[in-house]
């Protein structure tokens, strides 16, 4: 996967002690904060651990989250903002802004920003997003990671290699071209739509991810127009089949550009390599001999007048496109109950400096493990 998808890296964070001794006014209290420290930091270790699967995520995931709604969700039986909410200073990076953080005292700024870089982690492994992020107080600047623009990008992409999957299957079990011709035409689309997202973000940040997202599109339209030039000609229309077919060339040959494009823009994220892997490669051959085919049969057999212009595609998926998941935070935590909130004092403060935000302190980009690629059948992308 870490040749065929480009992945831009996972936020870094600073971190977070949880330290309001003074305010916390319990052992109940303590234990809420003690308890937000370890697992913010095991839910961190969780996403540079080569051994971390879909299951251990979750389950770290929402051991953080169930904590960290205490301080969002109002348990007071008020409409009022919960009290706590802007207690913590916490500080973000960027995954398209290189090292320069973003920093909030507010704890859904907390929660949206850790649930972005796990659905980034389900990326790489990976699945999808959320809804706080109206609530935010100081809205997102343009280019940020929760700027509508660039949360629309990575929910289409994600969506588009969701798909990209089923065609894998469709050709790998030989279904129906027409099937497989609009599955290809719906995921082009997909990367179609996430690149004309990014257009109007600064090219210095979003070439690289937006040349990916070029190249994917005219990969999948050229196969699109491969599979639909065989259902032409499987229908006995050879002239229209040797246009699709031409066209299906013509996208491949952008595709392959695009890669060497890509492969020399700068930029954040990792440097995928499709042109390299067999399901790319097996696609060229594929384009060239059915085009031979079909320019054969319509020598000998159909005498069919090749169209100037290529066909239209309005190709629909009857069934086989990914459907995103909804994602769900977890129950407020059993420990975070009205009595033991009551006791959180802010009239107080915190007794311990180190409660106090570490305005200066660097927050270093995650390095993240080096995966091996899988071996390469040539139809599984993942």
């Amino acid at each position: 996967m870490a040749h065929w998808f480009h992945r831009n890296p996972l936020k870094a964070t600073a971190s977070v002690s949880f330290n309001f001794y003074g305010i916390a006014g319990s052992p109940a209290a303590n234990k809420i904060c003690n308890d937000l420290r370890t697992t913010r930091a095991r839910l961190l270790e969780m996403f540079t651990d080569i051994t971390c699967n879909p299951e251990i995520m979750k389950n770290a995931t929402n051991a953080y989250f169930s904590l960290l709604q205490g301080f969002i969700v109002s348990l007071d039986g008020t409409t009022q903002e919960n009290k706590l909410r802007f207690i913590q200073n916490f500080k973000w990076i960027d995954t398209l802004q290189g090292n320069a953080a973003s920093a909030q005292q507010d704890a859904i700024f907390e929660l949206v920003s850790m649930a972005f870089n796990v659905a980034l982690w389900y990326t790489k492994y990976a699945s999808r997003l959320e809804t706080h992020i109206p609530r935010l107080i100081t809205p997102a600047e343009k280019g940020r990671d929760l700027e509508p623009r660039v949360i629309d990008a990575y929910t289409v992409q994600s969506q588009a290699e969701a798909q990209e999957v089923t065609i894998a299957r469709a050709i790998e079990l030989k279904h129906n071209a027409a099937l497989i011709a609009a599955i290809a035409f719906e995921t082009a689309n997909f990367y179609q739509k996430a690149d004309h997202t990014l257009n109007t973000l600064d090219p210095e940040y979003s070439s690289k991810w937006r040349k990916y997202l070029q190249l994917k599109q005219h990969f999948y339209m050229a196969y699109a127009y491969c599979y639909h030039g065989q259902t032409l000609l499987a229908t006995d229309k050879c002239g229209e089949a040797i246009r699709s077919l031409q066209e299906a060339e013509k996208c491949y040959s952008k595709a392959e550009a695009l890669c060497k494009e890509y492969r020399q823009t700068k930029g954040p994220g990792s440097t995928a390599k499709p042109s390299e892997q067999l399901f790319f490669l097996k696609l060229g051959g594929l384009i060239k001999n059915t085009l031979e085919k079909c320019q054969r049969e319509n020598g000998f057999i159909y005498f069919h007048k090749v169209p100037a212009e290529a066909p239209l595609l309005e190709l629909k998926a009857s069934y086989g496109l990914a459907e995103p998941i909804p994602f769900e935070f977890p129950h407020l935590s059993e420990q975070c109950t009205p009595e033991v909130y009551a006791t959180f004092d802010l009239t107080k403060g915190a007794k311990d400096d180190k409660a106090k935000p570490k305005q200066e302190e660097e927050v270093k980009p995650v390095k993240e493990p080096d995966l091996k690629p899988q071996k390469d059948t040539g139809c599984i992308v993942s």
